[in-house]
């Protein structure tokens, strides 16, 4: 996820695509190259959300200590 579309690509984008490639590997009839090509870029796509949901854990966190109220857990939901 090297190249400039990618690094503008948003979480949304990003799990969508997952998505779809979750769901092209599941029907089993992609050959071995490409499979492997697909996991690899589901890999990389997954990372990627983790980071995006990690930097907006962060955010929350600092907006929280900024506004000095009770932190909001995502375990309240």
């Amino acid at each position: 996820m090297s190249n400039n579309k990618e690094e503008n690509k948003t979480f949304e984008q990003a799990i969508e695509e997952l998505e779809s490639i979750i769901n092209r590997l599941e029907e089993g009839d992609v050959p071995l190259d490409e499979t492997i090509k697909l996991y690899e870029k589901g890999a990389e796509l997954k990372d990627f959300c983790e980071k995006k949901l990690k930097s907006a854990e962060v955010k929350i966190q600092k907006i929280n200590q900024n506004a000095k109220t009770k932190e909001i857990s995502f375990e309240d939901y």
